[in-house]
C-alpha cells in the first residue's frame, strides 16, 4: 500500500457542548465504530479509533468498499449495523470475535455498512490542510453513484435542520448532532469538532458496585438497576464519574446495604452464562473481559439514585451515566423502565435517503 496518508491514522475528535453552535456544517452523530478506511487498488485497511485494524472483522464490508470507493483514497467514517430500521450497537459489538467462522456467520446475518463523512486523501493528494467545506465537496463528488454498503453521511449548514435532526433521528438509533467549522483542517486526535448529545435523567436502583481497579478501598462504579414490566430487576448500566475522595466515601456510605451472601440478590445468577439469555445481569468473566476482574459487591436494592443519561440501547444505558443525586424520597420499586423517555420511532433508511 502506497498512499499519501498511510495507516494508522487516529481520527479527529469532538468536545461536548450543550447547544448547537451557529455557522457550521452539521451531521448526525452515528452510534457505531469510528473507522478510517485506506484503499489502494485491491488493498483495504480499516483502522479503528485506536489505530488497530478492524479489517478481518468485516469481510462483507471489505468487498463493498472495494466495489464502491475510488481506487486510491482515505476516508473517515463510521461502521454501523442496522436492525429493524435503527442502529444496533450490540449486534455491531458481536463482530469483534476471535473465530473466523463466527464472523462469517454474522457478516451474512447482520451485514455492516460504512457511513462516510470526511475525505483525508485522494489519489496522490493528502487533504489534511484543506478546509472542511472543500473536503466535503470532494467527498460528495467521489461518492456520487456509490451504493450500499457505502453511504454518504447527510450534512447541512442550516442550524434549524440540524435541530430537527437532533429531535427526530434519535428514534433511528443516532445519539445527537455533530457540528464542524467550515474552515476546519483535519487534525488527527485533536478535539476540534463539537458534539451535541441528548441528556435525560432517570431514577435507578443502586444494586451493587465494583471496586476501583487501582484503589481497593474505593468504588469504581455503581451498578444500576431498573424493573421491567414483569417486576424483574434488570442491570441497566453503570455510574462511575466520581472524585477519588468521593469513591472512598461511598464504600462507607453503602456499607449498611452490603449483603453477606448474594444468594438472595436479584442478580445472584450473574456468573451463569445461560442466565444472561433471559435477563440483563452484570457481566461475568468471558472472552471479552481479557482477564479483568468482573466481580462486584452486592447491595440490598434499597437505595435510589438519579442519574443523567444521553441514549438508550435497548434495555441499557448506551454510555456510562452521570450521578446527579440520591433520591431518598423514591421507592425502589418505582424505578421502572416506563419512566424513560422514548424517542419517536424513525426509519434509518430515511435518514440516509436509501436502504440500509
Amino acid at each position: 500500500m502506497s498512499l499519501p496518508v498511510m495507516p494508522p491514522v487516529k481520527p479527529m475528535l469532538a468536545k461536548s457542548v450543550k447547544k448547537i453552535p451557529p455557522g457550521m456544517q452539521y451531521e448526525a452523530k452515528w452510534d457505531g465504530f469510528r473507522a478510517i478506511v485506506h484503499r489502494d487498488g485491491p488493498e483495504i485497511v480499516i483502522g479503528s479509533r485506536t489505530g488497530k485494524p478492524l479489517t478481518r472483522y468485516f469481510p462483507e464490508l471489505v468487498a463493498g468498499l472495494l466495489a464502491e470507493l475510488p481506487p486510491r483514497c482515505v476516508i473517515d467514517g463510521e461502521i454501523v449495523v442496522a436492525q429493524d430500521g435503527r442502529l444496533d450497537f450490540e449486534r455491531l459489538s458481536e463482530r469483534i470475535h476471535p473465530a473466523d467462522s463466527r464472523i462469517a456467520l454474522l457478516a451474512n446475518r447482520t451485514p455492516a455498512s460504512f457511513v462516510a463523512f470526511d475525505l483525508l486523501a485522494l489519489e496522490d493528494l493528502a487533504l489534511f490542510d484543506v478546509p472542511l467545506e472543500q473536503r466535503r465537496k470532494a467527498l460528495r463528488d467521489v461518492l456520487e453513484g456509490a451504493g450500499p454498503p457505502v453511504h454518504l453521511a447527510p450534512a447541512t449548514t442550516d442550524p434549524q435542520v440540524a435541530q430537527l435532526w437532533f429531535e427526530r433521528f434519535e428514534g433511528a438509533g443516532l445519539d445527537g448532532v455533530m457540528a464542524k467549522p467550515l474552515t476546519l483542517p483535519y487534525r488527527p486526535d485533536a478535539r476540534l469538532m463539537y458534539k451535541i448529545k441528548h441528556e435525560r435523567t432517570a431514577d435507578c436502583v443502586v444494586a451493587g458496585y465494583r471496586l476501583h481497579k487501582t484503589a481497593g478501598d474505593a468504588v469504581g462504579s455503581l451498578l444500576l438497576g431498573l424493573y421491567d414490566a414483569e417486576g424483574v430487576l434488570q442491570h441497566a448500566g453503570a455510574c462511575s464519574a466520581f472524585t477519588m475522595q468521593r469513591r472512598r466515601e461511598l464504600v462507607g456510605e453503602l456499607a449498611p446495604l452490603r449483603l453477606d451472601s448474594p444468594a438472595d440478590h436479584p442478580w445472584a445468577a450473574w456468573e451463569d452464562q445461560s442466565a444472561h439469555e433471559t435477563n440483563r445481569l452484570p457481566g461475568s468473566q468471558n472472552r471479552w473481559s481479557g482477564g479483568k476482574d468482573k466481580s462486584w459487591v452486592a447491595l440490598a436494592p434499597e437505595r435510589v439514585a438519579e442519574v443523567a443519561y444521553d441514549h438508550m440501547q435497548g434495555t441499557r444505558f448506551r454510555h456510562t451515566t452521570q450521578f446527579r443525586r440520591w433520591r431518598p424520597d423514591r421507592d425502589p420499586a418505582s424505578c421502572r423502565y416506563d419512566q424513560l423517555e422514548e424517542p419517536v420511532g424513525y426509519d434509518l433508511s430515511e435518514v440516509l435517503g436509501g436502504v440500509l
